[in-house]
């Protein structure tokens, strides 16, 4: 199963981008889709997650910026992300589980977001 970020880019504080991603390959099922980032210097750290059923959890520095969303028969997650600051900068990862436990199994190679003053 390879896992594939789009969407990334330069923006500047205060507007919006939306990050894509997709899953392909030898799919069974995929379970819980989540959204972390790294930036330079720092480890990577949770972003937002989202079950099979829908149910969303943020980092508490997004909440109200950003919004994960699924698309089970797309196998596919996106956030969107709004009100973005400088500190927003860095990669984002994505990742899915592929089982019905809340772990997640594959990770993508992440997509870079820079957020200019």
């Amino acid at each position: 199963v390879h896992v594939v970020e789009s969407g990334g880019g330069l923006v500047q504080a205060g507007g919006s981008l939306r990050l894509s991603c997709v899953a392909s390959g030898d799919i069974f099922r995929i379970g819980v889709m989540a959204w972390y980032r790294q930036a330079p210097g720092n480890e990577r750290e949770f972003v937002a997650t989202i079950t099979t059923g829908g149910v969303d959890d943020y980092a508490d520095s997004v909440k109200g910026r950003f919004t994960i969303s699924r698309d089970n028969s797309k196998y596919a997650v996106a956030l969107d992300m709004s009100n973005l600051k400088p500190d927003d900068s860095a990669t984002y990862y994505c990742g899915m589980g592929l089982t019905p436990n809340n772990v997640l199994d594959v990770w993508g190679k992440g997509i870079p977001v820079t957020v200019s003053a």
